[in-house]
């Protein structure tokens, strides 16, 4: 994957506009922010040193560069958001940014970003503001290397730590994300990149789509989130190569797929969740290469999901692999490797000589009463699930695996 691209696009338009550099400093000629954006033209550089700037909120609506010097801390206040950029083609880094205005009647920000193309937002630190990042109406840009730390207590009355809104074409990569409602949330965002970022110990979702299309992310660490994904309503996502890792609760799910088609899922790994995936309505989707370890359901799957096919994955010592409520589908399951198979391989090929049923009859009285979890490991229950394997009644037949692999695919 291509990274950091527009940023070093962005520079080199600055550098050869040969531009000014306009210092503020306690003891400089210039010692407030905002003159210095009012006496910038386009291409000049603002450059700001180490200090405390208490200013309130800062409007850049020219094509200028922003870059803080040993992190030069801006102060809201308290009041209002701190800098909204209204321009294209605008760098801002090295900032710190601090006391953001919070309100539960508007979606203040640290930063936000309106109606701007070809901007660049990295390496700056934003702490405790009630929306971090916030991107609207605006494409082609990136926001890299930044960290994001919030106090969120309560979904209600907390916002986003990236949040983007009807926008095209962003990177938003190598950020680390941790304390917000939603570590990354796009609604409205076609054709972007999401890598290489650490989201944690958000209250919601690490990352959360919602009616975006064409969109990829890959590479990412989503842990000890209320849930680790969503994608939602949304088509062709690329997936690939991201930890789901440690996300638990009553309703945590390493990954969500809620009304999604045309999706390829590979090299994931799913360890220490809930669920790993759960699909609902999910339709056309090719899950390759995942690893499924530890988890408490490794897949879930509700009414509506036609076409996805399961393929050279590895379930592994999960309580349970699969759980279908639906009896009425077309999924394939052929080619995975599982760690309760119990069948041969007579002819030594790799592959099992006997289908494997990776639904359980236990996982069918679970689901009409969850209090049955108690008998989990109980004798009982492995005599139903034998008897239920031997002729299926309750469990649906058309879900099994007519070649699984005698050897782990990862």
């Amino acid at each position: 994957m291509k990274r950091r691209t527009l940023c070093f696009l962005l520079l080199c338009w600055v550098m050869a506009l040969q531009a000014k550099i306009i210092v503020v400093c306690a003891s400089c000629p210039i010692q407030s922010v905002k003159q210095a954006i009012e006496q910038a033209q386009d291409g000049d550089v603002v450059r700001i040193e180490s200090g405390v700037y208490r200013e309130g909120l800062l409007l850049v609506d020219k094509k200028i560069s922003i870059s803080g010097h040993n992190f030069p801390v801006l102060d809201g206040g308290g009041k209002d958001e701190i800098l909204i950029i209204h321009a294209d083609s605008v760098l801002v880094e090295g900032l710190e940014f601090r006391n953001a205005g919070r309100s539960n009647l508007k979606d203040l920000a640290a930063l936000r970003i309106r109606r701007s193309r070809h901007f660049c937002i990295r390496n700056n630190r934003i702490f405790d503001a009630y929306f971090g990042i916030y991107v609207e109406r605006s494409a082609q840009g990136c926001i890299s290397d930044n960290q994001v730390l919030g106090k969120s207590e309560k979904e209600a009355t907390s916002g986003n730590a990236i949040h983007a809104w009807y926008a095209d074409s962003l990177e938003i990569v190598n950020n680390y994300l941790s304390g917000y409602r939603d570590g990354i949330y796009l609604e409205f965002v076609n054709h972007s990149q999401v890598a290489d970022n650490l989201s944690e110990g958000n209250l919601r979702y690490g990352l959360h789509f919602m009616f975006s299309n064409d969109d990829e992310y890959g590479c990412n660490t989503f842990r000890d989130n209320g849930a680790g994904v969503a994608v939602m309503f949304s088509k062709r996502i690329f997936m690939f190569d991201n930890l789901f890792d440690h996300n638990w609760g009553t309703a945590a799910y390493g990954l969500l797929l809620k009304e999604i088609y045309d999706a390829h899922i590979a090299g994931n790994r799913f360890t220490q969740n809930t669920i790993g995936i759960f699909l609902e309505g999910a339709t056309r989707i090719e899950y390759r290469h995942n690893l499924f370890k530890n988890n408490g359901w490794a897949i879930q799957m509700t009414g509506g999901c036609l076409d996805n096919h399961f393929s050279a994955n590895d379930f592994e010592t999960n309580t349970l692999d699969m759980v279908v409520n639906s009896r009425v589908n077309n999924n394939t399951f052929n080619g995975n490797y599982w760690s309760e198979y119990a069948g041969y391989d007579l002819d030594r090929d790799g592959t099992g000589d006997v289908p494997h049923r990776p639904v359980k009859l236990f996982s069918y009285i679970l689901n009409q009463s969850p209090e049955s979890i108690v008998l989990l490991r109980s004798f009982f229950i492995d005599l139903l699930n034998y008897s239920e394997k031997i002729s299926p009644v309750f469990t649906p037949q058309e879900v099994s695996d007519q070649s699984p692999l005698m050897q782990s695919v990862l």
